[in-house]
């Protein structure tokens, strides 16, 4: 199988030829591999400080695709966005140079590590990602970090470290999580998600139940215990650890809130851990900040970096993130773009004492709108006011004959206010006119809802 030849290419002296270099998870890739003896190039489509740095290191970027790129090369490897008829990979495959994806190359270099901590999940991943390799920086054993987004305290998503643990961000789609050799697999929670390649939620639960799978003898499967579509698909498989709110191998006691931020301890086997205190608000955050502490549990982190390294958490890029006030009104934006995303997030807002909750809200693709039009109209009814942007296409185009109209008829059918504003200027507009002190303001969405507020507040 391909999968398996990748081992054989990813070996000091072979030339790599990286497809789409300058991406968030094709860069710290290139460089991980440059550290591995490899010789690294790559192209992309323009510019960028990604770019600019893996220069710096020597690794020679062209700009644009182009068939001679490839020449010479002993194998290439893509990001997910590149597809067969790319002039790279053509001519690759002309010239019978193998072509590998990202996640198959991070899957084998993974196997060079002691440890390698997976976390996977319908929703949270990026957060408890970013929790875990906090702990492990407290715990200074120099990780080498994957995140799908930007975390503060690397200036980035991604870091490359020289320790025996690589922790990473394992995303379910296209069943990419399934080419990783995690040591400590993660399942924060399992719902019907990415339907444009998915057929169900029990499509969803088999590909969550092969990455279970993968886990080694001698590994460990850590599981929402108290997540029922996660305990469907994981039913049966021996040896799994649970963690929760209130119960599981792993939960919490002694939960208080001061102002929306908890403090609690983490229960180990009826055994006191650590005792946390959160500077980022919500009950999903504490369900977050346990598996986190159980993950470094697990591998063996003293309770003492594990309570440093989540008090220092202050949420990672596009994660309720502060952006600033505009008109008295306070500024956050998130990536949240499923329903249970936005749900979670609407419960935290409303308990953190502002006078409105008012939400600007991008669907992100028309499979998902179309297949969660009542879940997304229910979720966001929970804010005061809603306002509606334009569905983000990202990688679809319109054939299903939905808009963000039809969640804005839905939600105002359920008793509050929201109003379709299909341009960005017409949403700035609307939020100077109508937004005043003691408003809480969230832009919501994976698409780029986020210039909405940035551009308000002049970033």
């Amino acid at each position: 199988m391909e999968i398996d030849r990748i081992h054989d290419y990813i070996v000091p002296g072979k030339r790599a030829h990286l497809v789409g270099i300058g991406g968030v998870s094709m860069s710290p890739l290139a460089e991980v591999l440059q550290g591995e003896g490899l010789i690294i190039s790559g192209s992309d489509m323009k510019e960028s400080p990604a770019v600019d740095h893996l220069r710096s290191l020597g690794i020679p970027v062209t700009i644009g695709h182009l068939p001679e790129s490839v020449a010479g090369k002993d194998l290439v490897i893509r990001t997910a966005a590149v597809r067969d008829n790319n002039p790279e990979i053509a001519a690759a495959r002309s010239l019978g140079i193998p072509v590998f994806e990202r996640a198959q190359a991070w899957g084998s270099i993974m196997r060079r590590y002691e440890n390698a901590l997976c976390i996977s999940g319908t929703h949270g991943k990026t957060t408890t990602t970013s929790m875990c390799t906090h702990i492990a920086m407290a715990a200074r054993i120099d990780p080498t970090v994957m995140i799908g987004g930007t975390l503060p305290i690397l200036g980035t998503g991604h870091r490359v470290g020289k320790g025996k643990t690589i922790i990473l961000e394992s995303c379910e789609y296209c069943n990419s999580f399934l080419s990783f050799y995690p040591t400590v697999a993660v399942i924060l929670n399992i719902e019907a998600d990415h339907l444009d390649f998915f057929k169900d939620l029990e499509d969803v639960e088999h590909s969550f139940r092969a990455f279970a799978d993968l886990v080694p003898q001698g590994g460990t499967v850590l599981a929402n215990g108290e997540d029922q579509n996660t305990m469907d698909a994981l039913a049966g498989k021996e040896g799994v650890l649970t963690f929760g709110l209130k119960e599981g191998n792993f939960h919490a006691e002694n939960l208080t809130w001061d102002h929306g931020f908890p403090t609690f301890d983490v229960v180990r086997d009826g055994e006191p851990a650590v005792h946390v205190t959160l500077q980022v608000p919500g009950e999903h955050n504490v369900k977050n900040a346990i598996a986190a502490a159980a993950a470094a549990l697990i591998l063996g982190l003293p309770s003492q970096a594990i309570a440093q390294g989540l008090n220092d958490f202050r949420g990672a890029g596009r994660r309720f993130e502060y952006k600033g006030k505009v008109k008295g009104a306070v500024v956050y934006d998130d990536y949240a773009h499923h329903p249970g995303e936005l749900k979670a997030l609407l419960d935290t807002a409303a308990k953190l004492d502002y006078r409105r909750v008012i939400c600007a809200f991008q669907p992100h693709t028309y499979t998902r709108t179309r297949a969660f039009l009542d879940q997304f109209a229910e979720a966001l009814s929970a804010a005061d006011e809603v306002i509606l942007a334009d569905i983000y296409a990202a990688r679809e185009t319109d054939t299903l004959g939905v808009s963000s109209l039809d969640v804005a008829d839905r939600i105002e059918r359920l008793g509050t206010k929201a109003h379709y504003i299909p341009s960005f200027d017409e949403i700035e507009t609307f939020i100077l006119e109508n937004c005043m002190n003691g408003d809480l303001l969230i832009t919501m969405g994976a698409g780029d809802i986020v210039k909405v507020g940035e551009k308000l507040l002049g970033q």
